[in-house]
């Protein structure tokens, strides 16, 4: 089950586009039953959050935050992917992007974080961009590097 919280009602942001695209992602990576939250925030919030999680005092455009419940708890519960509208416009617009496909894109990029992916070092981050590049291109969306 896919939920997307959009609290702060970011009415440029197709929900309904966004959840199915997701769906599909994460029945494709063998996560289909697995509950994951998509939370769109304001660039205030996610800055804080970065602060609190991550000790940088600054906003990003996505964070991912694991589920953390104890392995006795038979739950398929993926995590929380935060995501800044404001940062993803703003980059959308930088890099001459659809907002909507950079958005999608951010949401992957978050959803694989909880699979275990990660782009520490360059190995890591080339696995991780590929997966991405793999995924974006069977739902339309040209490399995004």
């Amino acid at each position: 089950m896919l939920v997307i919280q959009n609290s702060i009602h970011d009415s440029s942001v197709n929900e309904h586009d966004l959840s199915s695209t997701l769906q599909k992602v994460i029945k494709e990576l063998g996560k289909g039953d697995s509950e994951l939250l998509i939370r769109l925030v304001s660039e205030s919030e996610i800055q804080n959050l970065n602060k609190v999680y991550r000790h940088q005092h600054k906003s990003t455009n996505v964070l991912s935050f694991p589920s953390d419940l104890p392995v006795e708890i038979d739950e398929a519960i993926l995590g929380d992917v935060v995501i800044c509208t404001q940062v993803v416009l703003k980059e959308s617009i930088e890099q001459h992007k659809s907002f909507n496909d950079h958005l999608i894109h951010m949401a992957i990029h978050g959803t694989l974080h909880l699979l275990g992916y990660n782009h520490i070092n360059t190995k890591d981050a080339q696995q991780m961009e590929s997966l991405e590049v793999k995924i974006l291109a069977k739902i339309g969306i040209n490399n995004p590097y």
